[in-house]
């Protein structure tokens, strides 16, 4: 089984500045990954149209509609951290995980991802890891759900 989280999907200083440049952010990740294609940029938009991709303690998680299933190549993760927070509908994000799920093989991904997250210790570790590496570190159970 092929890992979903691997080093070079990981920017521990991400360059966005604003919502739309975050989600593109991470896609460009996915599809140099070859887990989607170039089109899955626009069905990520698309979803967050509908509803914000919002989770909570710095984290979103944007990803494709329904519509877009078709544009995914294979399951894969995007990780990308913030210096500075970006405003995501009021909300402050440092956080931004892509996720492309290839036969709805995502929703373990999503749920181990809400566990990090949901521990503010594990959360500050993220905020604090000095490289990619410590990044994956700490990210390594992703590959495993």
């Amino acid at each position: 089984m092929s890992k979903v989280l691997e080093l070079d999907q990981i920017k521990a200083a991400g360059t966005a500045r604003t919502k739309e440049d975050a989600i593109a952010e991470a896609a460009e990740i996915l599809v140099a990954a070859g887990a989607v294609t170039p089109e899955y940029l626009g069905f990520m938009k698309a979803r967050e149209e509908l509803t914000s991709t919002f989770m909570g303690n710095f984290l979103a998680i944007p990803h494709g509609t329904n519509e877009g299933k078709d544009t995914i190549l294979s399951s894969a993760l995007s990780f990308v951290r913030y210096a500075d927070p970006i405003d995501w509908d009021g909300n402050e994000v440092r956080f931004v995980v892509g996720i492309a799920g290839k036969d709805g093989g995502h929703m373990d991904t999503l749920a181990a991802v809400a566990t990090i997250f949901s521990d503010n210790d594990e959360v500050q570790k993220l905020v604090d890891a000095s490289s990619e590496d410590e990044l994956l570190a700490l990210l390594s159970e992703l590959n495993n759900a």
